[in-house]
């Protein structure tokens, strides 16, 4: 029994899924994830303590040093990575931490919509891992579904922001409320 949930946050995932698709401009300050509701589902979501690692490229050789300070006030590790080429090298990061973490005990909710950790969740899973992705779920790939992995949403599920995000989605007839189209 894992007694540990870490939590693995693709910054560029969800930072671009964010700003393109759903709110369509860089995402002033009040429209962004509170990330410490984040850190605050997971302890609520198995029951167990949460190590947090927030990845972010960082190529350019600059270190945002004020968005890092605050993941870090909030119970989250910046893990700040850098390559050349065109490389991803977030996607890359999260890849060889979830392959490490094979080898160790501990559950994993991830934070991304990229079907590229699909496999590496799968492999957990099969050790009798908790495995869950967390993001948007329209927007999240349909592998993670097919596989049996849990879905959260960061604004529904986590009520990580303080405003209400600009989305089209299914929604469940019985939770359907017609107020949030007449306002």
């Amino acid at each position: 029994m894992s007694t540990r949930t870490f939590v693995l946050i693709d910054g560029e995932n969800l930072d671009t899924t964010l700003g393109t698709v759903i709110l369509k401009h860089r995402p002033e300050p009040g429209e962004r994830p509170r990330w410490e509701r984040v850190i605050e589902f997971a302890e609520q979501l198995w029951q167990q303590q949460v190590t947090g690692l927030f990845f972010i490229n960082a190529s350019s050789g600059q270190v945002p040093w004020p968005f890092v300070n605050a993941i870090q006030n909030v119970g989250f590790r910046a893990v700040l990575l850098s390559g050349s080429g065109g490389e991803k090298v977030v996607d890359l990061g999260i890849q060889r931490t979830l392959d490490a973490l094979a080898e160790r005990p501990g559950d994993v909710l991830l934070g991304s919509h990229d079907r590229d950790f699909l496999p590496h969740l799968q492999r957990l899973a099969e050790q009798d891992r908790q495995v869950a992705v967390l993001g948007f779920t329209e927007l999240m790939s349909g592998g993670f579904a097919e596989a049996g992995i849990p879905v959260h949403d960061l604004e529904y599920d986590v009520h990580a922001f303080n405003v209400h995000l600009p989305r089209i989605r299914i929604i469940p007839v019985h939770d359907f409320d017609p107020a949030e189209f007449l306002d």
